[in-house]
C-alpha cells in the first residue's frame, strides 16, 4: 500500500484530506498526509479536525515549534514526508513553481515512481485530466498529472454528452462565474464584471482548456469551441449557459434522456444556484456535489437547422466536487495501478446524483 501527501489546506485541499482519510481503506491507502505550511490560532480548530480524521500533519522544519506552540503534534516534516510518499497532490496555486523547485529534483533522485498532481490553475504541469472524461491516460500511469478546473469539467462533460459519434460541430460558452469561495475573505466583486476575450482562438481560457482535455482522448473533434466570462457578486456557485450545434436531429426528449442517462450529469428544477448549493450543503458528502455538471432541465431547449440541431441552455458547476472526484480518482490509480476501471471507480461512483 502507499501513501499520499496534500499540499495546502484551502479550499480544495481541506475537503480532498478529508475524502482520502474517509475513503482511505476502500481506495487502497495507507496513510494520508497534508502540509499546512503556515500555523495560525484561527485555522486551529480546522487542522485538528483533519488530524481527528487519521491525516498526518506535515510542516517546515523550521516552524516545528511554532506548530507545536498552538498545540498540533507535527507527524513529520516536509523534506522527509516527499521523500516518504509515492503520491503528492499539490492544491496550491503555486503547483508549477513547486514542480521545478522540489518535484523534478525529487523525482531524478527517488529510486520508486511517484506521481505528481496539481491543481486547474497551473496549466502545463501535467496531463490534464478530468474523471470519466478521459481516464485513458491513467492507463499510462503519468508521472505529472493536472486536475482540470471545475468549469472545465462542466463544459467537457456537455461537450462528451451531446457530441457523442462525432455528431459535435461546434459549443459557445458563457461562463458566469461566483466571485470567490464562502471560505475566502478575499476576491469579492460589488458588481457583475466582465471579462476579455484574450484568446485570439478560443475567446477565453475556458474553452481552450477543454478543448486541451478532450483533445487526448478525441483528438481535434472539439476545436471549434469559444467562451466568454464575467464575475458576479455571489459566493454561491458558477453557472454556464451552453449553446451546441450538433450534426445530428435530436428532440428536446432525447436530449434529456441522454443527460439523464449520463452518471456525471445531475438534472434539476431549481432556478437559482443557492437552491442547488443548498442541496450540496445539507445532502452532499463534505458538502459538495461531486456531479461534473447539474443542468437546469427546464431551460434546455433544442433549434433545428435541416438536420442540425441547436441544444441551449443553462447549468450550474459544482464548484470544487468534481475536481476533488477526479483528484481521488488519479490518486487511486496512482496508488494501485493494476485495478480494473470498475475497482477503482466503485467508491467514487457512490458520491454522485442523478437528481438535484
Amino acid at each position: 500500500m502507499k501513501s499520499v501527501l496534500v499540499i495546502g489546506t484551502g479550499t480544495i485541499g481541506e475537503p480532498l484530506i478529508g475524502l482520502l482519510s474517509r475513503m482511505r481503506q476502500e481506495i487502497g491507502i495507507r496513510n494520508v498526509f497534508f502540509h499546512k505550511r503556515t500555523p495560525l490560532k484561527e485555522e486551529y480548530a480546522k487542522v485538528e479536525s483533519l488530524i481527528s480524521q487519521d491525516a498526518n500533519l506535515v510542516v517546515d522544519s523550521d516552524c516545528q515549534e511554532a506548530f507545536l506552540a498552538l498545540g498540533h503534534k507535527p507527524s513529520a516534516v516536509y523534506e522527509d514526508a516527499l521523500a516518504l510518499c509515492d503520491v503528492i497532490i499539490d492544491c496550491t496555486p503555486a503547483g508549477n513553481i513547486a514542480k521545478e523547485k522540489h518535484y523534478l529534483p525529487l523525482s531524478l533522485r527517488s529510486e520508486k515512481k511517484k506521481v505528481f498532481i496539481a491543481q486547474g490553475s497551473e496549466k502545463g504541469f501535467g496531463v490534464p485530466y478530468g474523471y470519466m472524461l478521459n481516464d485513458e491516460i491513467l492507463s499510462e500511469q503519468p508521472d505529472y498529472i493536472q486536475v482540470v478546473s471545475c468549469n472545465t469539467h462542466a463544459i467537457a462533460r456537455l461537450c462528451s454528452v451531446l457530441g457523442k459519434n462525432n455528431n459535435f460541430i461546434s459549443g459557445d460558452f458563457v461562463c458566469i462565474r461566483r466571485a470567490n469561495d464562502p471560505s475566502q475573505d478575499n476576491g469579492f466583486v460589488a458588481s457583475p464584471t466582465v471579462g476579455k476575450h484574450d484568446d485570439d482562438e478560443f475567446g477565453t481560457h475556458h474553452a481552450r482548456d477543454v478543448y486541451d482535455l478532450l483533445k487526448t482522448t478525441c483528438g481535434e473533434k472539439y476545436l471549434n469551441l469559444t467562451s466568454s466570462a464575467l464575475k458576479t457578486n455571489t459566493q454561491y456557485m458558477h453557472s454556464i449557459r451552453f449553446a451546441i450545434t450538433l450534426e445530428r436531429t435530436l428532440t428536446l426528449e432525447e436530449v434529456i434522456s441522454m443527460m439523464h442517462h449520463d452518471k456525471m450529469i445531475a438534472l434539476t428544477h431549481h432556478k437559482s444556484s443557492n437552491r442547488v448549493f443548498s442541496f450540496g450543503r445539507d445532502h452532499g458528502f463534505y458538502g459538495r456535489i461531486y456531479n461534473q455538471v447539474v443542468i437546469n432541465q427546464p431551460s434546455i431547449a433544442v433549434f433545428h437547422e435541416g438536420k442540425r440541431t441547436k441544444v441551449m441552455g443553462f447549468a450550474f458547476t459544482p464548484q470544487d466536487g468534481n475536481s476533488l472526484l477526479s483528484s481521488v480518482a488519479a490518486a487511486a490509480a496512482a496508488v494501485l495501478p493494476n485495478r480494473s476501471s470498475e475497482q477503482l471507480f466503485e467508491p467514487l461512483d457512490k458520491l454522485l446524483r442523478n437528481y438535484i
